[in-house]
């Protein structure tokens, strides 16, 4: 694995637990030589992780719409800042670069980012490893919540499967390492239960 892209939080959170882990994600991440592609921010998660990984020489790449650059919420300093026209392209360029996509703690942006990685690889559009970095519980409610989504059968549980999550970084990304993605056919899935 070169890189992995990590999606979180443009603000700090309410626990210090998680800007504990974005320092620590991002020292294993550079311990490790793999890469970080993030939205590019200086604030909040976002920033802290990025800079974590370059206290430890690591490669950052940052990807970040034109409207959020020309607000100034860019990183500065980074040798790789992409800015892009719109956030699909930036979604676009983020899953061609990475070859793994990780949330840490974070709000709407966050889950949308990875739910859509988690979407394409559902669709077979990629079969990269997507997680969840379950700092202080912080994504155990949604895990249980996506638990009760396959339960009512509007996921397969193959598909719920590929949603890898940890509390420890360093297992989570070693999870990342031995991934193989599910033998299962969204559409096949959704055909095979008719019309009820």
């Amino acid at each position: 694995m070169k890189r992995i892209c990590v999606f979180c939080g443009s603000s700090p959170g309410a626990r210090p637990e998680y800007a504990r882990a974005a320092d620590r994600l991002g020292a294993l991440l550079a311990q490790a030589k793999i890469g970080l592609v993030f939205g590019g921010g200086k604030v909040g998660l976002m920033g802290r992780l990025a800079r974590a990984v370059l206290a430890g020489g690591g490669e950052v790449i940052g990807v970040i719409p034109r409207e959020l650059y020309d607000k100034q919420v860019a990183m500065a300093g980074l040798a790789d800042l992409r800015v892009v026209g719109t956030m699909h392209e930036r979604k676009a360029l983020m899953a061609e670069l990475a070859d793994g996509f990780m949330a840490l703690p974070g709000g709407l942006g966050t889950l949308e980012e990875i739910f859509e990685m988690l979407t394409w690889a559902q669709l077979g559009m990629h079969g990269k490893p997507c997680g969840l970095l379950d700092v202080a519980g912080y994504f155990t409610p949604l895990l249980a919540f996506l638990d009760r989504v396959a339960e009512q059968g509007f996921i397969d549980r193959a598909h719920r499967s590929m949603i890898l999550s940890g509390a420890d970084p360093q297992e989570l990304l070693r999870r990342f390492d031995l991934y193989e993605p599910p033998a299962a056919d969204k559409a096949a899935w959704a055909l095979n239960l008719g019309d009820a």
